[in-house]
């Protein structure tokens, strides 16, 4: 599996999170196993980040906070956008994958999965978050 596909089925994952909350090893295996992901390079991609994510929670969600609208909370965000930005991020500031690349990906992730606005919400936020840098 490439590494696109790998992350969309991290970005899949993360986003039965904000649903379920289920994120034990059990819920990592059940979605494997509901997905028919048997690729371990998958597998260790997903497992890696949502562990990375799951470290990081806390400030990963305050770079949302602080580089959203003024009035605006990351309850107001979609979830699909909410998993979206919190992959982006995670990536940007934790990997060494170049920040356009975790743009680019989570836009192109977000016209697929999200309504048509998405995709400019989206840029917005994580423009604002590579500002600061």
């Amino acid at each position: 599996m490439s590494r696109k596909a790998s992350r969309e089925t991290a970005f899949r994952f993360l986003y039965s999170l904000e649903i379920s909350k289920d994120g034990s090893d059990t819920g990592l295996n059940l979605f494997f196993e509901n997905n028919d992901i048997e690729d371990d390079d998958t597998k260790e991609y997903v497992i890696e980040t949502v562990k990375g994510i799951t470290e990081n929670l806390v400030n990963i969600e305050e770079i949302i906070s602080s580089n959203l609208k003024k009035d605006w909370t990351i309850s107001r965000i979609p979830k699909v956008d909410v998993a979206l930005l919190k992959l982006a991020i995670y990536e940007i500031k934790y990997t060494d994958l170049p920040f356009k690349v975790a743009i680019n990906e989570a836009i192109e992730l977000a016209k697929e999965y999200s309504d048509e606005t998405s995709p400019s919400f989206i840029n917005g936020v994580l423009a604002s978050v590579m500002k600061e840098n």
